[in-house]
């Protein structure tokens, strides 16, 4: 299991006690830290898990979520900017997520061919929900993995290790956004992942998800043939012992989808994260991020360039126990961040503490 909690401050401090932004923003810019100048029950999470190991087992996993933060954010439709945005991430809304649940066969090709089929969390991008497989170095996500990348998918993958050098696999889901589970057309979304681990010390994924996101089969022609393309890489490198490197991009575009020309809407991002492990107890993540929405697709602002440096030092008080604090600086070519008076500027700083327990 796993539970995280935090509080964050805006020093900005907006009119709408959030930090989302104004227009011509059509969404939250930021995913889960949505509110400031509040304390939050982020997320906890129960999973349930029995692994199928060897050929001809099977096997099941279910993530139950519950939080005021990534459970409901989790679930928003973030397909594009096409409706507002709530102001927040509210104790009202629906707090309940149910993150993953699929059936494991491991089928007997081969070495072993892992088929789960069921709803499943992306592969695509290199930071994640955080539970119990692991957490994110930092406390906030990027704009990348927020706006660049689908969340869930619901549908078939099939995962099979070539040798100790190359895995691959495959997968055929519905719709890519909403909430993962959903379909708006008759067609369905493809994906594919190739993972190289050409020593110790480096892993590199290569992703990519693709599929007709048009709206659906009563729709004209023209609108029901967008097709939609995420190409991402992801590359982890151990320097040394203390120190590491993690680089992320992505590029997407879909067709049909630029209000303003007809053709297709592009946006693009990379992040690089390093690590420095002082000691047993004590880390330091420096963060780095671009996000480029250069049609207004995924946030509604037309050459929208997004950037953020985050910096959050972790301490490991004890051994199921992690409490962060995190410094970050946010900043647009467009005055899309909210100030006390409720009007635009070009930057906003927050600050966050988080606690965990992972167990």
């Amino acid at each position: 299991g796993f539970v995280s909690s935090s509080y964050n401050y805006n020093f900005n401090k907006p009119a709408s006690q959030t930090n989302c932004g104004v227009a011509p923003l059509q969404f939250c810019v930021r995913i889960f830290d949505q509110d400031a100048n509040s304390f939050k029950l982020d997320n906890t999470e129960l999973v349930f898990l029995k692994e199928a190991e060897d050929t001809g087992d099977i096997g099941f996993r279910f993530d139950l979520t519950f939080g005021f933060s990534l459970p409901e954010g989790a679930q928003r439709a973030r397909s594009s900017a096409t409706q507002p945005a709530p102001a927040g991430l509210a104790t009202d809304d629906d707090d309940f997520d149910l993150q993953q649940a699929y059936v494991t066969w491991k089928a007997p090709v081969g070495k072993g061919l892992q088929l789960d089929l069921g709803k499943f969390v992306t592969h695509v991008g290199a930071e994640v929900f955080s539970g119990y497989d692991g957490w994110n170095m930092n406390f906030s996500r990027t704009y990348v993995f927020g706006w660049g990348i689908p969340f869930n998918h619901t549908g078939l993958r099939a995962t099979y290790q070539v040798s100790d050098l190359i895995t691959v696999m495959g997968m055929v889901a519905n719709n890519w956004e909403e909430d993962g589970v959903s379909d708006n057309n008759t067609d369905k979304t493809f994906g594919g992942q190739i993972a190289i681990s050409p020593s110790d010390t480096i892993g590199v994924l290569i992703n990519w998800v693709g599929g007709n996101q048009g709206s659906g089969q009563t729709a004209p022609i023209s609108t029901n043939n967008n097709w939609r393309n995420i190409f991402d890489i992801v590359v982890d490198i151990a320097l040394t012992n203390q120190w590491s490197l993690q680089l992320n991009a992505d590029y997407g575009a879909e067709e049909n989808a630029n209000t303003a020309t007809g053709g297709t809407a592009k946006w693009g991002g990379f992040a690089g994260i390093i690590r420095y492990d002082v000691n047993k107890w004590f880390s330091m993540n420096v963060r780095g991020a671009h996000f480029i929405d250069e049609d207004g697709f995924r946030l509604g602002a037309a050459n929208n360039r997004l950037w953020e440096v985050t910096v959050t030092p972790e301490f490991r008080v004890m051994e199921n126990m992690v409490i962060r604090f995190e410094y970050r600086h946010d900043g647009s070519n467009l005055n899309i961040f909210e100030d006390q008076n409720g009007l635009g500027k070009d930057s906003q700083d927050t600050v966050a503490m988080n606690a965990l327990i992972h167990f």
